[in-house]
């Protein structure tokens, strides 16, 4: 018996699916739709710069997406709960959350980022840059790193709200949502982790639109955490310790890497 919530088991996915109550077409729209999203919103907020004159419009965008990105959080929520409703289940059995059970799957998720995020980011992190760049100590564009600047509304933002909005988001979109439907149409659970974890990764190219090498590089950083975090679903069949691990990530992000400029 799956340790799953039972409305988002595996078993109860290719049910619905074989009632034809998930089209086939809505996992693989649904694991695209953030990159989409990342892209529309980041123009958007292009053209508003470019309308109250910021400097350096195109550099200085870089710096913004954990306040603007929320919108595309939005988005996906939405596209979420139109095939949840399609399927007769509710947005929140995605995540599956029981009580008793977060006493243990609490510190189960800290130490998936104990274990995972070092080695998927720091380990990747350096392979990418090797390929990518041809060394271990790149020069990265401005505002893609150590750099990084907010006003401080902005970055009380994304310390305090941002974060927890968006790593449940995404895990609902990849893993709650995207992973058990690819599996049931595709009937391989390899061939759906590779499909999921190349859309997972490649979301985090257009973050920061630095140019191709940049690009590139911050794929290849993200393909070995984006495949840990699909396996470590697979393993354990609950989605909140995926994302009390994705929450550390997320805030280590906003509080090492971004300071009030």
């Amino acid at each position: 018996m799956t340790t799953l919530t039972p409305v988002n088991s595996q078993e109860a996915v290719r049910s619905r699916f074989e009632q034809g109550l998930i089209p086939r077409y809505a996992p693989l729209l649904v694991v695209a739709s953030r990159s989409i999203l990342i892209l529309l919103v980041q123009g958007l907020v292009y053209l508003l710069f470019l309308r109250l004159k910021v400097p350096n419009a195109s550099v200085t965008i870089r710096n913004w997406w954990p306040v603007y990105s929320t919108l595309v959080d939005f988005g996906c929520l939405g596209l979420l709960y139109y095939f949840t409703k399609r399927e007769g289940i509710r947005l929140l059995d995605l995540v599956g959350i029981v009580k008793s059970r977060l006493v243990k799957e609490i510190p189960l998720g800290i130490g998936l980022f104990i274990i995972i995020f070092p080695i998927a980011m720091f380990g990747g992190g350096s392979l990418a840059k090797l390929i990518a760049y041809g060394t271990f100590d790149p020069t990265f564009p401005q505002y893609t790193y150590m750099d990084r600047i907010l006003p401080l509304a902005a970055l009380l933002y994304a310390r305090l709200l941002w974060w927890p909005i968006w790593s449940a988001t995404e895990e609902m979109v990849y893993s709650g949502y995207g992973l058990p439907r690819m599996i049931a149409i595709t009937k391989s659970r390899w061939l759906s982790v590779v499909i999921v974890a190349f859309f997972f990764a490649v979301q985090h190219s257009f973050l920061m639109l630095a140019g191709w090498q940049f690009l590139f590089y911050m794929f290849l950083a993200f393909v070995p955490l984006s495949i840990a975090m699909l396996f470590a679903y697979l393993k354990l069949r609950r989605l909140p310790p995926i994302i009390v691990a994705h929450y550390l990530m997320d805030l280590s992000n906003v509080l090492f890497l971004y300071r009030v400029g």
